[in-house]
């Protein structure tokens, strides 16, 4: 049974930092690409980092350039999402993803996590 159980969300003022996590099971966590989604309340859900099978890969919204970070742990089948200098409209609920190819759509992906909520005050 696929798993992927995100924590690490919480609130925070603007300017702070969070890191999320991701565990995942039930698959083989290594050969699957990996991604972060978020979706606002009242909004569609959008892309915002993947990563290579072998983590040496990464692709960012344009939003979140040079402010998030993901990485991946395959040998703890984990999945981490280091956001820094957090802003308002970075309110979210955020999912962890694993797909059969890298990209930033979420048509890709065939597992999901239930989400973990993140709130940026000002």
């Amino acid at each position: 049974q696929v798993q992927l159980v995100e924590s690490g969300g919480g609130s925070v003022q603007a300017g702070g930092s969070l890191r999320l996590s991701c565990a995942a099971s039930g698959y083989t966590y290594s050969k699957y690409y990996m991604g972060w989604f978020r979706q606002a309340s009242g909004k569609e859900r959008e892309g915002v980092a993947a990563i290579s099978t072998g983590g040496v890969s990464t692709a960012y919204d344009d939003s979140v350039k040079g402010r998030f970070t993901i990485s991946r742990v395959n040998s703890k089948n984990t999945l981490y999402l280091q956001m820094n200098d957090l802003k308002p409209e970075d309110t979210a609920m955020y999912y962890c993803a694993a797909a059969r190819s890298f990209g930033l759509a979420g048509d890709k992906y065939e597992y999901w996590g239930q989400g973990t909520q993140v709130t940026v005050s000002s």
